[in-house]
């Protein structure tokens, strides 16, 4: 990857050669390969264990989870927040889990919507959840500083699934409590 940073800084017409250039190429990989690490993490791994047995049956919400993922059409960064709410039946999932499951899909090379569907169909898959919700809030850098050039937007998506799609007084709640 060192090598295909080197031709890009090239091709734009800078000299390589340059003080402040000279190491660009590696560091550029290395940051390239932190950010899209989720491409190499396994879902067992990340969950290492941490799903523990529970008679809730009531809602759970890990909000503001911190996220930073990459545009796959313009391979420039969005950033935002998760909110993810579950209801369990018999199993709950430790609290850093949601968020490295978060982690795990925002750390590849994504459209937002997708990300929103992934999170909430993995909580899903692990937990049998009765119903997961997800919303994702995030700011995208090929809006900001390309194309249409605007500061203030913002995208939110949802994923809602079983009981969060189907009683509107489970997706009230969710909604309510993460403003």
């Amino acid at each position: 990857m060192k090598e295909q940073f080197a031709q890009i800084i090239s091709a734009i017409g800078e000299d390589l050669n340059r003080p402040g250039l000279q190491d660009t190429p590696a560091r550029a990989a290395k940051a390239f390969e932190f950010l899209t690490r989720g491409y190499h993490q396994d879902l067992d791994e990340v969950i290492n264990g941490a799903l523990f047995p529970s008679d809730s049956s009531e809602m759970i919400i890990v909000k503001d989870i911190e996220l930073y993922s990459m545009c796959e059409h313009h391979l420039l960064p969005f950033i935002g927040k998760a909110h993810v709410a579950y209801i369990p039946t018999g199993k709950v999932l430790g609290l850093s889990k949601v968020a490295r499951i978060v982690d795990m899909f925002a750390r590849r090379l994504q459209i937002q919507e997708q990300l929103t569907v992934q999170i909430a169909e993995t909580i899903k898959s692990v937990t049998g959840a009765e119903g997961v919700g997800v919303i994702v809030e995030a700011k995208h850098m090929c809006m900001m500083m390309r194309g249409v050039e605007k500061q203030n937007s913002a995208m939110k998506t949802s994923a809602m699934l079983g009981s969060f799609r189907d009683e509107h007084a489970t997706r009230a709640e969710f909604l309510s409590l993460i403003r």
